[in-house]
């Protein structure tokens, strides 16, 4: 049993969850997955849960499972740091996702405002501010700033 997330890391899931549903939903690409949407990973009983996922819609064809694990893992997996997290903590994620064949995990961090793409085999790419995140591998076409990501009620910036 894990603690509930705190509000920080919640309003920062739920900014990523709704640009990504947005996206996903108007160019018709699959599904998105909110916090607590279990995957099955491996037999008889590792399941897993990332703050923000996606699946592609050529895996959905036949639908979603009635009650149960979504049988796999997601095509992007978005873990929101805490502020308790260790940093190992959150490679271990990465890396978990990462080994069971997730094409691509992001990693937004609140605090620094910033957000890592990671693959296998390949280097994190890092995005803040103003950047534009992209991730054509998994999204194609998608692109938004990722201070999109951090927009918290009653701030400006």
């Amino acid at each position: 049993m894990m603690s509930p997330a705190g509000p920080l890391h919640g309003v920062v899931a739920a900014c990523i969850c709704s640009v990504l549903h947005q996206f996903v939903r108007a160019n018709d690409l699959g599904a998105i997955f909110a916090a607590e949407t279990g995957f099955k990973i491996e037999d008889p009983d590792l399941v897993r849960a990332p703050d923000v996922s996606f699946v592609r819609k050529s895996r959905l064809a036949s639908g979603l499972p009635a009650h149960g694990y979504f049988d796999g893992v997601p095509d992007l997996a978005v873990e929101v740091v805490s502020p308790t997290d260790r940093k190992r903590d959150v490679a271990d994620k990465v890396n978990m996702w990462l080994a069971h064949g997730t094409a691509s995990v992001w990693v937004a961090d609140p605090v620094s405002r910033s957000v890592a793409i990671h693959r296998a085999g390949k280097r994190a790419l890092r995005f803040s501010g103003n950047d534009e995140i992209r991730d054509d591998l998994i999204l194609p076409g998608f692109a938004a700033a990722v201070s999109d990501f951090f927009k918290l009620p009653g701030r400006t910036t």
